[in-house]
């Protein structure tokens, strides 16, 4: 656990979806089609709702995120946030995935949340490699915790024992 001004960063493993924060975030796909993994739990805990407000939206640019209700989940919002597909990472895919974790951030804040749940996003189907994912994903949200900010509670919602050590290794680094 972290603290940074009025904001605490915890790092968790579990399943996403059983979260009780004001968002979760989703790893979404451009088309906010639905999927496997994050996606697939969230949509499947939330039902039919979310679906419906992500047809509404139509779709959701790389490195980008909007927000629809949390249908059924603890949460009251989903965060749809489209990381990038990993090429080897000569196509600007750190750009796009530190912007979907800001754009997340950028629209919590907007909403005045107080609390968040992210993934480790783009690191299942899309493979990007997780250990360059989470020291990306660890600086942008530090970064964002000196700043001003709504947020209070920052969870990074980890899958499996091994996304959670890679994690807590990347933290580690960043933070005296």
């Amino acid at each position: 656990m972290v603290t940074i001004n009025q904001t605490t960063l915890t790092l968790v493993e579990g399943d996403i979806a059983s979260q009780a924060v004001d968002a979760v975030v989703n790893a979404a796909n451009a088309a906010l089609a639905g999927g496997g993994g994050v996606d697939g739990a969230i949509h499947r805990a939330g039902g039919p709702a979310i679906m419906k407000a992500c047809r509404a939206i139509g779709g959701c640019s790389t490195g980008s995120a909007v927000i629809t209700t949390g249908g059924r989940l603890l949460a009251r919002y989903v965060i749809h946030a489209v990381g990038p597909i990993w090429r080897g990472g000569q196509y600007g895919e750190a750009v796009l995935f530190q912007s979907a974790y800001r754009e997340s951030l950028r629209v919590a804040v907007a909403h005045n949340l107080r609390s968040i749940a992210f993934p480790s996003l783009s690191t299942g189907a899309y493979g990007y490699p997780i250990h360059l994912a989470a020291a990306l994903a660890l600086r942008v949200v530090l970064e964002h915790m000196s700043g001003p900010t709504s947020l209070e509670k920052i969870l990074f919602v980890l899958f499996d024992q091994s996304a959670f050590q890679a994690f807590q290794h990347a933290l580690a680094p960043l933070v005296p």
